[in-house]
């Protein structure tokens, strides 16, 4: 299938430039107050959102969100001029960032690509515009100050904004589609891998000139997408079926952006086609093959089910998203963002209630409709302030806040964590006995996850809390059964010596660990096939763990 959810893309720039000094003036009267984001706002919390096993965490919660998608936030201004005051409009961002806190959006998705000479981030291969990268450091304060959290996206598959058809055009190759595959190959095109790792470790370095932040340190990004919707399609039928080639991409570029960034989550960004899914075909990029490299956080799917090609129902839409869903959960074993979705030439609010309900029922971690626009500019899929769908969405996000733990009434703070609290307390050892003389097993309990490939492997840790008093610094100590040897951590700090491990919380975040809730890291490691397996025990601060 050549689905291409977003049509007129490319004619969405000189409208822009049609109206963008229109909308500098226009509307803004009407506004909700918002101060300026430059201007000291305080918004989202100094906390990394984090994976602790199937789901995602914020401090030290499950974390549950609604969100949604912008297209050309990135393009708010004239381009030209003086970088403050003219090149980017800061009213116009900041407006918009209010709309979506009105309308109760916790997380935007949006490009932070452009090859094109307008707004463009990277013009030519290597120069990297620093207006624009301004304008996007505008963007992160502000969205802050709006208590939002941002999934800026690195590359474009699709010709929008230039995408990796210019990258593809600096090596002398041409792109469309499916030439374009080529940008994946490295033995096609290896100064593709190269400039696509130039402008992501500039972008993940980059000090916001704002708030001396750097990209890689703001928990403002709650996570990255290597790319929106890639494919290596049309290349062989194995391909098509088993993603081989951009599997080892995905391994690449996850392992670069870990290396510089541990603190945020990457995601791929791919759509979830697959014939096996009835949606789509099968694209050189499948859903689960794909998104288990252990450089990804979470996985991710694009339905478009009133789409001429897909023509589901809603019925069918629900089965579709419980499929990617419970594949997500159990055979990747990670979260699940439907980070693109929508519905037309239907009673889109109908659809809305249906596929919310029916998402948060089945687990689904988070999601993002496309999209949130500031003026009409896509009569097929923009949905703007005051649209009646909204009410919808709003339902859902307080569903989805009311999970995170985020509404429990005060008078009840522990009401909630304590089922699963009580139930990883080992009562007289009742849980995870221990010979007559060992050490007795404190307020702590482990869940490791395992996922091995032989000669390397990914751990997965979850820490839980199940004591009355919060552990403020923490080390988990632990033995690989073999010759395990770790390559790189994420979320903590590391060190081994032999088979002892010992991982420590990561400086600035996730260090207090409160009663009932959990911290969680990840690492990838080497190791001799068949001697893998879990530790024999797990040590808080010390203190012997139960498991889970």
């Amino acid at each position: 299938m050549h689905h291409h959810p977003h049509p007129g893309a490319g004619r969405l720039r000189p409208l822009a430039l049609l109206l963008a000094g229109v909308l500098a003036l226009a509307g803004l009267a009407g506004l909700r107050a918002t101060a300026s984001a430059a201007d000291g706002g305080t918004g989202a919390a100094e906390a990394f959102a984090t994976r602790c096993g199937i789901h995602f965490c914020l401090n030290g919660k499950e974390y549950y969100f609604a969100g949604t998608n912008t297209y050309d936030m990135f393009a708010y201004g004239a381009a030209s001029g003086d970088t403050e005051s003219q090149f980017m409009d800061k009213a116009r961002i900041d407006a918009h960032f209010a709309n979506l806190q009105a309308d109760k959006v916790d997380v935007v998705r949006l490009w932070m690509f452009n090859h094109e000479s307008w707004h463009g981030f990277e013009t030519s291969k290597g120069v990297y515009d620093e207006q624009q990268f301004a304008l996007f450091d505008y963007i992160l304060v502000s969205a802050k100050a709006h208590n939002l959290r941002l999934v800026p996206v690195f590359e474009n598959y699709w010709e929008a904004y230039g995408g990796i058809d210019t990258r593809l055009r600096w090596e002398g190759l041409s792109g469309g589609q499916p030439g374009r595959a080529a940008f994946f190959d490295r033995s096609r095109c290896p100064g593709c891998s190269t400039s696509y790792k130039n402008y992501v470790g500039y972008a993940l370095n980059r000090t916001n000139h704002y708030s001396g932040v750097k990209y890689k340190d703001d928990p403002t990004i709650f996570a990255w997408d290597l790319m929106n919707e890639p494919r290596y399609e049309g290349q062989s039928a194995a391909e098509n079926v088993l993603g081989t080639t951009l599997r080892a991409w995905v391994d690449e570029m996850g392992a670069f952006v870990k290396g510089i960034d541990t603190n945020h989550m990457v995601g791929v960004g791919i759509e979830g086609h697959g014939t096996s899914y009835g949606f789509g075909g099968d694209e050189g990029n499948p859903f689960v093959q794909v998104q288990q490299s252990p450089y990804i956080d979470y996985t991710s799917a694009h339905p478009y089910p009133t789409e001429s090609w897909a023509n589901l129902t809603i019925d069918q839409t629900k089965a579709l998203i419980r499929s990617w869903i419970s594949d997500s959960h159990d055979l990747v074993g990670k979260p699940f963002f439907m980070g693109e979705f929508n519905v037309h030439n239907v009673d889109r609010s109908a659809w809305w209630s249906a596929i919310y309900a029916d998402f948060e029922a089945a687990g689904g971690d988070g999601s993002a409709f496309w999209w949130y626009e500031d003026h009409n500019v896509d009569g097929k899929f923009g949905v703007m302030a005051g649209a009646a769908e909204l009410a919808v969405f709003r339902a859902h996000s307080d569903r989805m806040a009311a999970k995170s733990g985020l509404t429990v009434p005060s008078a009840t703070p522990s009401s909630s964590p304590s089922p699963s609290a009580s139930a990883s307390v080992p009562p007289s050892g009742s849980a995870s006995p221990s010979p007559a003389g060992s050490p007795a097993v404190g307020p702590c309990s482990v869940h490791y996850g395992l996922s091995d490939w032989g000669t390397s492997f990914n751990g997965d840790v979850t820490v839980k809390n199940t004591g009355t008093t919060a552990v403020d610094g923490w080390q988990l100590a632990f033995a690989f059964p073999g010759d395990q040897r770790i390559a790189q951590m994420w979320n903590a700090g590391w060190t081994q010596s032999g088979k002892q491990v010992v991982a420590t919380n990561p400086s600035g975040y996730n260090t207090v660990v409160a009663p009932g809730a959990s911290v969680n890291f990840g690492f990838s490691a080497s190791s001799v096939p068949g001697t893998n397996g879990a530790p024999a025990d797990f040590r808080l601060n010390g203190q012997v763990c139960s498991t889970f």
